[in-house]
């Protein structure tokens, strides 16, 4: 049981015939449940499920919303109060260091945030501060390299040695500074991050906590907070199986924000914490915003037409240009939840797009004639036949590509005419 146990209750509101107290009790006790089994703290599970009951009993409907609209933005309201605040990070010089306990995903961290500021222009650096586990300098070093990213090293020096010989020669704009980690918060381990700290003088000092810790997380996170001063959390391997909810009541207990997530294992899997854009793809609401902004760094870096995209008036051609750039948006599936309320209604065969999957819808267009690839229209049972026998795959598999057009063409038209916008959560169902 995860946070996204969530979305399954989000479904079960919308899908309720009636809105009365017995269906909200009912109601209460599930989030109860999930947000229990998710690891939120249990203080914060009775304020949340206490408020969400009070509203939603006596609350009058406005008159933009129905019922089930209205009890699902209750819940929407008060889960984002227990969700934790965000920190605005400026794409500017700066310099970043990171914290945490052996195991937390540090090292792979300061790639990826790495990755982040080189992805919106800015020139990255690393710094092998974890001179402690003998893996961690080449680990760095190759993320580093496979990602263009300039790395600093030196074997045989100390940690504080090795940040401030690297600090007297790094030239790049945002430096990230690894550091040592240990299986608890040791006296060794502290006078070394205080050092470092003293030395570097960041902007930033991150914790890194694993999704997975649970109600530790609080106490691991105060320990640091005491020891140096962070000022934003980091939340690794928040790829779905993890439960999480004990890094987030960490972050709310002790008041410092969250910076960023790891959705993932690819260094591509991360991303800036929003909290309202967080929970609404946690419902099933989408994250239409967070979209758009991968839509438009993905059509830049391919010379892709995003207007086309967006207004659904693209052609079978402009789609199979969209599945070579598909890679980089992400799983469809994780595409699909960031569309408003889709990741409600869009069915498995639909969301469950694996690459191997594109990569035969791509073999499958390249049997298809010029006409047919700009005007999927004329595409009928003789022509599929054809299609099928000239790519080696089976007529099901062309009628699913054409299945595939049509609902992303759909989406994007309902998109243009506002009917699944993102704010106000009137959803158009």
């Amino acid at each position: 049981m995860t946070l996204e146990a969530l979305r399954d209750i989000a479904k079960k509101i919308l899908g309720s015939k009636s809105i009365d107290k017995k269906f909200v009790e009912e109601m209460i006790k599930d989030i109860q449940r999930a947000l229990i089994k998710a690891d939120v703290n249990i203080k914060q599970v009775k304020e949340i499920s206490e408020a969400i009951k009070k509203r939603a009993l006596n609350e009058e409907i406005p008159e933009y919303f129905n019922a089930r609209e209205h009890v699902l933005k209750i819940v929407y309201d008060e889960l984002l109060k227990g969700v934790g605040e965000g920190i605005e990070i400026s794409l500017k010089k700066s310099r970043i260091m990171l914290v945490g306990l052996q195991g937390s995903g540090k090292t792979t961290t300061a790639v990826k945030i790495a990755k982040y500021f080189k992805d919106r222009g800015l020139k990255t650096a690393v710094v092998a501060g974890d001179t402690w586990r003998p893996a961690a300098f080449e680990q760095l070093k190759q993320l580093a390299e496979a990602n263009s990213i300039a790395f600093y090293g030196y074997k045989g020096l100390s940690a504080i040695e090795v940040v401030r010989r690297a600090l007297e020669i790094a030239k790049e704009e945002v430096i990230i500074i690894d550091t040592a980690g240990r299986h608890a918060l040791e006296k060794e381990l502290i006078e070394e991050m205080v050092s470092i700290a003293k030395i570097a003088n960041p902007e930033y000092k991150f914790l890194v906590l694993d999704a997975a810790i649970g109600q530790l997380a609080s106490k691991e996170a105060k320990a640091f907070h005491d020891a140096i001063g962070i000022n934003g959390i980091i939340i690794t391997k928040f790829d779905g199986t993890a439960k999480g909810g004990g890094a987030l009541s960490a972050a709310r207990e002790i008041g410092i924000p969250i910076a960023f997530i790891g959705t993932g294992e690819k260094v591509e899997d991360f991303e800036k914490f929003d909290p309202e854009s967080f929970l609404s793809r946690v419902l099933g609401m989408g994250d239409l915003k967070s979209l758009l902004e991968k839509v438009e760094r993905v059509t830049r870096e391919e010379e892709l037409n995003a207007e086309t995209f967006l207004k659904g008036t693209f052609t079978l051609k402009d789609i199979y240009k969209q599945i070579e750039a598909m890679g980089k948006l992400g799983p469809l599936k994780k595409v699909f939840e960031m569309i408003p309320m889709m990741g409600l209604k869009v069915g498995d065969d639909v969301v469950e797009m694996t690459e191997e999957k594109m990569k035969k819808f791509k073999v499958i267009m390249d049997s298809m004639t010029e006409q047919e690839l700009l005007n999927p229209k004329i595409i009928d049972g003789s022509r599929i036949r054809r299609i099928a026998i000239g790519s080696g795959t089976s007529q099901q598999e062309v009628r699913e590509l054409l299945r595939y057009y049509d609902t992303v063409k759909n989406v994007m038209k309902k998109m243009k005419k506002g009917k699944i916008p993102i704010k106000g959560f009137k959803f158009g169902i």
